[in-house]
């Protein structure tokens, strides 16, 4: 019995010394996108380089899938989060989260259909129709769903894996009656006959780029000394897989973000995805 409740005290005390060491830590993550190996090789440098930036632990914590992704950060166990601008907009408005830097350009999409389509030539005429798009929460298909607050009056998102490539492909297979497609994926992308094989029903208002936000944990000090680093410093380098996957071929590094650009977006989840 003595050497059970030694035991127990000695097991009660690790737990306890243990129990604060991890609450210290702070929680960098970014959505779903990638499996766990690839999310580690992505943003684990980052972490490791915020760690000595500011002098204190950040870890890489990749998210299960987005149901988790987004319960944990409604529950505020986030610190440094890089995503979209629906998403910092309503940590900012909720949680009092700050954005700090974003990538450079804007995120706008086109609902397509065929030029052909006679019977598709608006937005009411694709009540109840199907539409290829990436599955909400993504923003391609939540600018879309924002003109359908009717919950009995919306198209049917027919949810594609694999980016907007596969979106497209998934239309042209005839899956769906119309595509939500990222503007840059529809210039740059598509062919000058694949262009002009689509007719444009929607073209969604210009948001501020993906960026990343902090929570109130992280104090001024390291706020500004990541800004700092992430947009002139040594972070520059340690971010480029991410600039490059995400921002695209031209953009070099991340740039300086304000609150107010953000500021209303959150109303793109709100009101159309369950719990927000």
């Amino acid at each position: 019995m003595k050497n059970s409740k030694g035991w127990g005290i000695t097991l009660w005390c690790l737990l306890f010394i243990a129990g604060p060491s991890q609450a210290s830590s702070l929680i960098l993550t970014a959505p779903p996108r990638e499996n766990v190996e690839a999310g580690n090789k992505i943003y684990g440098p980052l972490a490791k380089h915020l760690s000595d930036l500011i002098g204190a632990e950040v870890v890489y914590q990749h998210p299960k899938n987005w149901l988790n992704y987004q319960r944990e950060m409604r529950d505020n166990r986030y610190d440094i989060i890089f995503d979209g601008p629906h998403f910092i907009s309503w940590r900012n408005a909720h949680l009092k989260h700050d954005v700090l830097v974003k990538l450079p350009g804007i995120l706008d999409f086109y609902l397509v259909t065929s030029s052909g389509n006679d019977k598709i030539n608006g937005m009411d005429d694709l009540i109840g129709k199907k539409i290829c798009g990436i599955s909400p929460p993504n923003l391609s298909t939540l600018t879309v769903l924002d003109r359908f607050r009717n919950p009995v009056r919306q198209p049917v998102i027919v949810g594609v894996k694999g980016g907007m490539g596969k979106v497209y492909k998934s239309f042209k297979a005839g899956k769906c009656e119309a595509a939500v497609l990222r503007s840059t994926f529809f210039k740059k992308k598509l062919q000058q006959k694949q262009r002009d094989e689509l007719k444009i029903l929607f073209h969604s208002a210009p948001l501020p780029n993906q960026g990343i936000s902090v929570s109130q944990r992280i104090n001024a000090s390291a706020k500004n000394k990541i800004l700092q680093s992430l947009t002139l410093g040594d972070g520059t380098k340690i971010s480029q897989p991410i600039v490059k996957r995400f921002g695209g071929k031209k953009a070099k590094s991340f740039i300086p973000a304000k609150n107010p650009e953000y500021a209303g977006h959150n109303s793109l989840l709100e009101g159309v995805i369950f719990g927000w």
